[in-house]
Order: structure tokens, then C-alpha cells, then sequence
């Protein structure tokens, strides 16, 4: 299983490459989705678990509820997130820093960017 962070820029590789690729690797790989509160980001999480579980590799999961029913879109108190740290081995817990965050709008980029791995 492959996770891209950014086109050409860093890719995660979960097993051994195949056809000679080279990729930096890693054992786990923790991601953040976060969007708008109601732009369906448990619902991709979910499904994301779902392709890492069936991938066989292990996983934790910890979804990031905001604390308004349904804040105003595009706003910093309004952003939902979801995050799974997956991989090869045994996963305890749903991960401390994000290696590769998948923002939806530029609210949740603002809000979880500095949550990142350097070079993340």
C-alpha cells in the first residue's frame, strides 16, 4: 500500500516496492482528513479504515467532532477532522502527529496545519 502526501513530492510505502520503485518507508503512517462540519469527513475516514483494514494492515482511529451542531462554513471553529494511524505493525494508538493531512478547504488547513510533521 502506497499513501501519496503531495504529487511527486514524498510518498509512504507501507511494504516492499515492486518493480524496482524506490519510496521512503515506514512502518505507520498517520493521516488527518478535515473539512467542514458536514462535508463527510467520518464518512471518508470510515472508508479509508475500511481499505487499510482489508489492505490487512492494522489500525486506530480518532474522530474529531466540533462542538457546534453545525458551525457557519469556512469557519475555524467549524472544522471536523478524522485521523487513523495505520501500518504493518501493531498500532496502539490513533497517533500523535499527522504525517500527511488532507484539508478540504482553507479552514481546515489553517486549523490542523500546524499539527504536521516537520516535512509532512
Amino acid at each position: 500500500m502506497r499513501v501519496f502526501c503531495a504529487p511527486g513530492i514524498r510518498t509512504w510505502q507501507l511494504s516492499q516496492p515492486r518493480n524496482g520503485r524506490n519510496g521512503a518507508y515506514t512502518e505507520a503512517v498517520v493521516v488527518r482528513f478535515a473539512g467542514d462540519s458536514g462535508d463527510g469527513m467520518q464518512l471518508t475516514g470510515g472508508q479509508f479504515t475500511l481499505s487499510a483494514a482489508l489492505a490487512g494492515n492494522d489500525f486506530a482511529t480518532f474522530p474529531d467532532f466540533p462542538a457546534e451542531i453545525r458551525a457557519p462554513q469556512g469557519t475555524l471553529f467549524g472544522v471536523s477532522a478524522f485521523q487513523i494511524n495505520f501500518g504493518s505493525t501493531e498500532i496502539e494508538t490513533a497517533g500523535d502527529v499527522p504525517d500527511v493531512l488532507v484539508a478540504m478547504n482553507p479552514a481546515a488547513l489553517k486549523t490542523n496545519v500546524e499539527a504536521l510533521k516537520p516535512a509532512g
